[in-house]
């Protein structure tokens, strides 16, 4: 079974108040201001389970920062916007800097008036009281169904984006030299069972560059992953900040005449290095040697807009043809379709993927890069 992302989504960035909620007291009033246990373990459990937090409070920044670093607990939060302007300005301001949709934030203050005013700007974000801090985690919107490898080291892979981001800015130059200089590793491979977490993880968090929408859970992927007519692939990206973690997932239907892209949904953090326009090279270049249509499954959003203009950039139309088998989606998702080409592999990165030819199954040891 497999449910739509529609579904009430799980918070990915809480945002804190300080004064009497992150911590008790208030700094201007009262510099030793205390930081419970209770909270403590809190912020390091939602870290631990891949939740991003930030801060959103009316302080001054320099002495505010300095507090959350004697505290120890400076380095758990992402994009602090510490000022003296309206809280839901600075909550969107986060969530516009992590390319994520509001309803997937939260906020946190002990001030009713501060939770309104966030609250009238921003109807999707969900708000909750100080006094509901220490139970965060038992909540369901706080609770993945699984915490993986790559949950317990988002924050630090969003952290090295930033100051990726911050030398990008730095750079003069064609953004294709600056790609270049990341020394980008990608590499496509096969999902193994240990693996079916994260991807199953991606197809929930993604929503803008996700072509379906459509959310396909462990179960459903292991039973991909065992029929010879399907490939589940997983992306994982590295360049000489870091790595990036799996970033993207496609699942392929073969057969002998077409092949069809089920699903392809990649993570927003690797738009600006072309990760989507990459593997979409990669599949319609592998469909060309093996001689056959490729068709994709594509059901239009109000997030994924970029996702549709990487298709249509690609070659794929909605022009029918023969080779659509009767298993085709009905509704609202459709169904694009591409002759393919030969494509070469951007020059921005390095590139490792199996080869598919139709009646090969390679293991990871035939892997090659093109």
């Amino acid at each position: 079974m497999h449910r739509d992302n529609a579904a009430e989504p799980l918070v990915k960035c809480l945002v804190w108040d300080l004064d009497n909620t992150l911590w008790q007291g208030t700094l201007l009033e009262e510099d030793e201001v205390r930081l419970t246990p209770d909270v403590l373990r809190t912020i390091a459990e939602l870290d631990a389970r891949g939740i991003l937090q930030a801060v959103a409070s009316k302080n001054d920044h320099d002495h505010a920062w300095a507090k959350l670093e004697q505290l120890g607990v400076a380095e758990y939060f992402v994009l602090p916007q510490i000022g003296w302007g309206p809280k839901s300005k600075s909550v969107r301001e986060i969530a516009d800097r992590l390319n994520f949709a509001l309803g997937t934030l939260a906020f946190i203050d002990d001030q009713p008036f501060e939770r309104a005013e966030v609250t009238h700007e921003l109807p999707e974000v969900r708000t909750y009281t100080a006094g509901q801090a220490t139970g965060l985690t038992d909540l369901p919107e706080f609770s993945p169904d699984t915490v993986t490898v790559d949950s317990r080291r988002r924050r630090s892979m969003y952290q090295a984006s930033f100051r990726r981001d911050a030398e990008r800015s730095d750079f003069t130059g064609p953004d294709a030299d600056f790609l270049r200089s990341l020394d980008i590793r990608m590499r496509i491979s096969r999902a193994t069972p240990h693996e079916l977490s994260r991807v199953e993880e991606l197809t929930l968090r993604t929503s803008q560059m996700n072509a379906t929408g459509v959310h396909y859970s462990e179960d459903d992927l292991r039973a991909l992953i065992d029929d010879p007519d399907h490939e589940v692939l997983v992306t994982t990206v590295t360049d000489r900040f870091g790595p990036y973690g799996a970033v993207g997932v496609v699942l392929l239907r073969r057969s002998p005449d077409a092949w069809r892209i089920k699903l392809l949904a990649t993570s927003c953090r690797v738009v600006s290095l072309g990760a989507g326009t990459a593997i979409l090279r990669w599949l319609t270049d592998q469909a060309h040697r093996a001689g056959v249509h490729l068709g994709a499954d594509f059901r239009a959003t109000e997030r994924n807009r970029m996702m549709e203009v990487a298709y249509r950039f690609a070659g794929f139309t909605d022009d029918p043809c023969p080779c659509q088998d009767a298993s085709a989606p009905t509704g609202a998702i459709g169904r694009l379709h591409l002759m393919p080409s030969p494509q070469p592999t951007p020059d921005t990165l390095r590139l490792e993927a199996p080869d598919l030819a139709p009646g090969r199954r390679p293991g990871p040891d035939s892997e090659r890069t093109p």
